[in-house]
This record gives C-alpha cells, structure tokens and sequence, in this order.
C-alpha cells in the first residue's frame, strides 16, 4: 500500500527523504512524498490518510543543529515500536547498503502529496475545537514562533481559519533554517528559544507567545503578566487542557459517555485529579508517545473513538483529537488559543486559571532533571547507574523513606516486602515512591544521551512544593553522580 515521506528542515533533511523515496520506488514500493518540508504530525496523519504501510520523517525534532534523525512509523500512524524496530534492524544488517538501486527522482512511484491532503489535515483538527467563539479570538492578541521550523505555514493558516487577527510573527525566527540561528536549543520548553518572541510580546504588550519546535510537534507557551511572562511547563498545560475539555464539554453537553485521557507515567500526578473530579478514565503508559498513539488505535477499534479526549507527556508534546498518532503542536495551538480566549473573555489569564487549579487539588511542582554522557562510553555509563539502581535500590530520598519501588524492565513493583506484576510493556524504566507523596522516576533518554530523572511533589502551598524539589534533586544526583 506505500509509504509516505516527509522530512523537515534540518541539514540534508530533504536530501535524505528523497533518497529513501528513490530507495523505495526501486524496489515497486509507492511513495507518497511531500513537496515541501511538513511537520511531524502531518506524516503521522497522512500514511492513514492514504491507507499506507507505514511512513518515514526524516528530522531531530527539538534537538541543535548538528542532530539529524529517522524516524519511522507503522501502518496505524504510530511510531516504530521494539518489534517492528527489531524488523528493519534485522533487514539492515543482511542489506548490502551501497548496492541498492535507485529510482530516477521524477519515477512515477513517487507521488507528490498534493496540499488537499495539507487542508483535509487542518480540517480535522477544526472539528476538535471545543468552543468556537470566533468574537472572543478575535480579541486575542499572539506573538507566534516556529523557532525557524516547519510550523510557520499551518499554524498561520490555522489561526486563520480560527478568527485569530492579531498574530505577529518573531521576524528572526520565521523562515526555516537549520541552523538555527537565534538559539543553540530550539527547544521551546527552554525560555532561551522564546525569548525573542516575549521580548515582542512585552513590546506590543499581548497576551501570550505560543512557540512551535522545529517539526512543529511540541508547543511551549508564556503568558503575559503584570510583572513579566510567566512559562506554562508542559505538565501544567496537560492540566490545563484537560480541565478546559472537561469543563467546557460539560457546559454544552457534548462531554461522552465514557471519556478516555491518557498520559504517560513521567507526567504529573495533579490530571489524576482533575480526571477523577470529572470523571475521566485516565490511562498510565509509558515514555513514548506511541504508546499514547496505541491507546487511540484501540478505543477506534473498539468504536470509541468519540470517548478520547486528550494525550500528552510532560515534554510538552499533547494530541487533541485522533487524527494522527504521534503528538501535534499544531493541533494544541488551536486548543491554547481558544482556551486563552474562553478564559479571557472571564478577565482571566491562563495562570489565574492554573492557580485556581492548584488552590483546588493542591500544589503539585515537578522538575526534570537530565545527565548527559557523551561519547562512545556513554550509554555503558548509563547502563551501569540503573544496573547500580535496580540492585541497590535507595531506602530514602531526602529524609522520606522509599515506600515502593517500580521496575518496569522487570514487570515488578516492590511495595513493603510484596511483589505485585506491571502490565505496561517491558522498559528501562525505574519508579520510586516516597512516604511523603513525593515521587521520582530515572530512565535513559530514547533519543539523547542523557539519563532523565522526573522529580515530583505534592505541598499544602507552592512554597513548600519548590523547596521539597529542591531537596530532591540534591538527594539524586548524589545517587546518580
């Protein structure tokens, strides 16, 4: 049935997805190959879109301008999972790679993706919106950045198709370049690639600066206020987004009879809250927004398409509706942007609505912290400090005492001297659970080397919550370092 090819714009990232095409179509294979760089998620939408096999990107996402990547995904629109990795490595490594043939680059094969496929996309998202009050968008005002990526064309559109007037664009930051000129970082969880975009929105004195990374799959967000521009980190947008889908689908009626949200199990404990005050089905899975994707896959399977509302990981990666598999800045653009103006309209900004929040579930703070090992030793290192965790598990963490102990590489938690079997797919992964409600989970990174540890807690006040992070990540990188 074909693949689809998309790639974004990086070095050689357009070079590359059209050398895999030339591959392919040599071998008979139909390739579906956009003309232009496209975000992510878009590659994600189109190889259902078209009914495909499955689909190839070539980009690093967040990462600086020296990374280069490849990623790929099945015919369900997810990710490559461990199987299906296994599979294409098997068939590397019996592939006599500088033999291949190649197809001519205007073979017929190799199908330009035409920009229907660009509007039937957007069309999609549009039918996930909530609240589609096109007066009080028109009274938000927006600085956007797609940090030299490939967000700039179907967010502008986007916004378009949504009401949005007042949008400026942060003029460095707004044609592709993969160098990336502005930030070493492009990554918009970092206030460093955003503050080119507050440094604009404080000028013009708007409401809030929505940043996309470069293949326009995650989304960080400031939001203007009386003293500065305060970041929204990706848990609390998640919170947030959950709360507005919630609350607003109650208002008018439309909320299902089953709803399903999903979150990862580095992501913040505050959504269980919000998940059960409303009601919610909130499903656990782990790092890797496949899994999320998996979820999706089998709620449609099951006919319950309707029932899904929200996924996202505390990277600041969110998929609003079930149109691709993989998460969508574009998408959670639209959903910040009508959120923000619902909100608005109320003379309310998205921080006094999260400070409702935590006045009403509590003071929940989180903080990754990340361990870089660089060079051919690196990932032995990094092998041996979980080796080193999972036979020698901490009795306490910051004056609390470890009260469970979480290993997913081995299906098994460990509560009190009881062993209990965890269903979630087998993983790097380690999870500690403190007697004060405090929590940290240690795993390596899937696409850096670097070792991530999520640090959780819960306060009667912010304060608090701050000060036991703190104390936190001082008693971690003593068993890390």
């Amino acid at each position: 049935r074909g693949v689809v090819v998309g790639y974004d714009c990086r070095h050689n990232s357009e070079k590359f997805a059209r050398l895999a095409a030339r591959i392919m179509a040599a071998q008979g294979i139909r390739v579906h190959l956009y003309g232009e760089l496209m975000p992510t998620p878009m590659l994600s939408y189109a190889v259902r879109y078209y009914h495909c096999d499955g689909g190839i990107v070539v980009t690093a996402s967040h990462n600086p301008a020296k990374y280069n990547g490849y990623k790929v995904y099945g015919p369900d629109g997810c990710q490559a999972g461990p199987e299906m990795a296994d599979a294409i490595l098997s068939y590397i490594d019996k592939t006599p790679l500088f033999a291949l043939d190649l197809a001519p680059e205007d073979d017929p094969l190799i199908e330009t993706i035409p920009d229907s496929t660009v509007e039937a996309f957007l069309q999609d998202i549009l039918q996930k919106r909530v609240c589609r009050d096109r007066d009080a968008v028109k009274d938000l005002k927006i600085v956007y950045t797609p940090l030299n990526g490939t967000g700039r064309m179907p967010v502008r559109r986007l916004m378009e198709k949504m009401g949005i007037t007042q949008v400026e664009v942060v003029p460095e930051q707004e044609m592709p370049d993969g160098t990336f000129p502005t930030c070493a970082y492009p990554n918009p969880e970092n206030r460093d690639a955003l503050q080119m975009g507050i440094e604009l929105a404080g000028k013009l004195q708007y409401d809030l600066v929505i940043g996309t990374d470069p293949d326009a799959d995650r989304v960080g967000t400031a939001i203007r206020q009386k003293d500065g521009f305060r970041l929204i980190s990706g848990n609390e947008m998640g919170v947030l987004m959950l709360d507005y889908i919630c609350r607003v689908r109650k208002e008018n009626g439309t909320m299902p009879p089953c709803p399903v949200a999903v979150k990862t199990i580095v992501t913040t404990a505050m959504v269980d809250d919000v998940a059960l005050f409303y009601g919610v089905e909130l499903r656990s899975v782990l790092t890797g927004f496949k899994f999320i994707g998996e979820i999706i896959t089998s709620l449609d399977e099951q006919g319950r398409a309707d029932d899904y509302l929200l996924g996202f990981e505390e990277s600041y990666g969110y998929l609003v509706g079930d149109h691709a598999r993989d998460k969508d800045a574009i998408s959670a653009v639209m959903m910040i942007c009508d959120m923000a103006a619902y909100y608005k309209k109320q003379g309310m900004t998205l921080v006094d609505v999260l400070d409702g929040l935590f006045e009403k579930f509590g003071y929940y703070s989180n903080q990754t912290v990340s361990f870089s090992f660089e060079g051919a030793s690196g990932m032995e290192k990094m092998g041996a400090i979980m080796d080193s965790l999972r036979q020698n598990p901490p009795a306490e963490a910051a004056g609390a005492l470890v009260t469970s102990v979480s290993d997913y590489l081995l299906s098994q938690k460990m509560m009190g001297g009881e062993k209990t079997v965890l269903t979630l797919p087998k993983s790097n992964v380690l999870g500690y659970t403190l007697s004060d409600g405090c929590s940290f989970v240690v795993r390596p990174s899937g696409t850096e080397p670097k070792l991530k540890v999520y640090i959780f807690a819960k306060a009667a006040t912010e304060r608090d919550a701050e000060t036991r992070i703190r104390e936190l990540k001082e008693a971690i990188e003593r068993f890390i370092r």
